[in-house]
């Protein structure tokens, strides 16, 4: 299910050329840069139907999940989004990661752009911290699901 809902993003985000992976696909990045959206409009038309095809009698609940994520994601200024960043479980712990995060951020910082992401995993909100990140909203995933963290990155 969490596969083919990842599939259905990246392959939206793939219209723009933010899309980021080291040389033997060990870490991927997927940005959504300043004044693009996540979903084409099409794309956007199909959400209902596609997680209620994934998740069944859950859709109420992923529905409101999606809704919570949207009502956190500042919209004052232009910015990039990283929609994604996953590392391959062959490969975590080796700071690939990372690595790809920060040359990312090297390209947007070359634009004086800011940058905003999600943390569902606060192990993970110190490392954005250490390359400029900071916390501006936190809200928690419906059913007592995790905490998520949404962080906020000025333009350098």
């Amino acid at each position: 299910m969490r596969k083919r809902w990842w599939r259905f993003c990246i392959e939206n985000a793939l219209r723009y050329p933010w899309t980021f992976k080291t040389g033997g696909l060990e870490a991927v990045s997927v940005w959504i840069p300043a004044a693009g959206t996540e979903f084409s409009s099409e794309d956007e038309e199909k959400i209902p139907s596609v997680l209620a095809e994934l998740v069944g009698d859950r859709v109420n609940v992923v529905t409101e999940l999606l809704r919570r994520f949207e009502a956190a994601h500042p919209r004052e200024e232009p910015h990039y989004y990283l929609s994604l960043l996953g590392t391959h479980e062959a490969h975590r712990g080796r700071g690939l990661g990372m690595a790809l995060l920060e040359e990312n951020l090297a390209r947007i910082d070359m634009e004086r752009m800011p940058a905003y992401l999600e943390s569902s995993n606060p192990a993970n909100d110190h490392r954005y911290e250490a390359v400029g990140f900071l916390p501006v909203v936190t809200f928690q995933a419906p059913g007592n699901g995790p905490s998520v963290t949404g962080m906020w990155r000025m333009r350098r």
